[in-house]
């Protein structure tokens, strides 16, 4: 997969957003004791499961990747000439 600029910034601010999006869907909130790993994946499969992300082959199912597409998929919901995205 071909890295993004500022994909960590970005792999950041997805979970940031993404918590919200999990919270207003009626998921518990995630408690100041799960790790950011643990984040991660909750938010990747709650995107996929709502079509939202498109699933990684089984196979390429690893925290690199989903933070990838979390990355992605924050880009896309962010307005054209953030300074994320420059």
């Amino acid at each position: 997969m071909k890295k993004l600029k500022n994909e960590v910034q970005l792999a950041k601010m997805a979970i940031t957003i993404g918590e919200k999006y999990a919270a207003n869907r009626g998921y518990k909130s995630f408690s100041a004791t799960d790790s950011a790993t643990q984040k991660v994946e909750s938010l990747y499969r709650l995107l996929v499961l709502d079509k939202l992300v498109q699933p990684l082959p089984k196979d390429q199912e690893n925290q690199m990747n989903m933070k990838h597409k979390l990355a992605i998929w924050i880009s896309k919901q962010l307005p054209e000439g953030h300074q994320l995205l420059s």
